[in-house]
């Protein structure tokens, strides 16, 4: 079952390397590598510690997820919960997209 969720993780980080430019997705596909492991874990956390001070001019709301994305794939009982919430997040901002679209 737990794979599962790892599938689904690595669905949403696919997704979002494709909304990076070319460098930058670079660097999140070789952070995603198994042998990353102990440069993602700080990765994570700082990026996690920077989303929640997004009101600040140069951090930013984008990076709360990037760090629960990073975080939750060393973390199993991470897995599940983030799989889920990106999920929510997903089709929610579909709706969104899909409702902008008709006006």
């Amino acid at each position: 079952m737990s794979e599962h969720y790892r599938m689904e993780i690595d669905r949403h980080f696919a997704w979002f390397e494709g909304k990076l430019p070319p460098r930058p997705a670079k660097f999140v596909a070789w952070l995603r590598k198994p042998s990353s492991r102990y440069a993602r874990l700080p990765l994570a956390i700082l990026l996690m510690f920077g989303g929640v001070f997004s009101f600040l001019p140069v951090l930013g709301l984008w990076m709360l997820p990037l760090g629960l994305l990073l975080f939750a794939q060393d973390v199993p009982v991470l897995q599940k919960p983030t799989a889920r919430t990106l999920g929510w997040v997903e089709r929610k901002w579909s709706e969104r997209q899909r409702a902008k679209d008709v006006l």
